[in-house]
């Protein structure tokens, strides 16, 4: 059984090595320490109930920045052995469960263009593309898909 949870201090290292194998270029410990902290974000964690069968604990993570009436998804990662077990579903509901109580009108984000698989996903939770941001992203250079969820 999956929990998704708030992460904690004590997430950050897990977190980064997500991260770390999923996201280019990566945060820094103290980006993430700053975003637990901070009023205007939902930042949680999946973690594995019985985390001995995975030897992680943690399986994912999903941070959410908020505006007046809107969302953005800054970031979502789910450990390499830990995909298409549903994991980034279960995150993805949390964003959308958080959305409709705080009666928010929107969550916006960014994907590299190329990263079809974290497309199809966002297309699966109602995100369409809304515009194209030219080289958005570093290491290695690419464009970025904005896309939307309406609520």
């Amino acid at each position: 059984m999956i929990r998704i949870v708030e992460a904690a201090e004590a997430d950050i290292p897990r977190i980064l090595e997500i991260e770390q194998e999923a996201i280019s270029p990566p945060w820094t410990y103290g980006s993430f320490l700053t975003e637990i902290f901070r009023a205007d974000a939902l930042f949680v964690v999946a973690v594995s109930e019985k985390p001995e069968s995975t030897g992680k604990g943690i399986l994912g993570f999903m941070l959410l920045r908020l505006t007046p009436g809107e969302g953005e998804l800054l970031q979502i990662a789910v450990d390499k052995d830990a995909r298409r077990c549903g994991v980034a579903d279960m995150l993805m509901g949390a964003i959308l469960a958080y959305a409709k109580k705080n009666a928010l009108k929107s969550v916006f984000l960014e994907v590299r263009k190329s990263n079809e698989a974290a497309i199809a996903l966002y297309k699966k939770h109602g995100y369409k593309p809304v515009s194209l941001r030219k080289n958005y992203y570093t290491s290695p250079i690419e464009d970025a898909l904005i896309m939307a969820a309406e609520m």
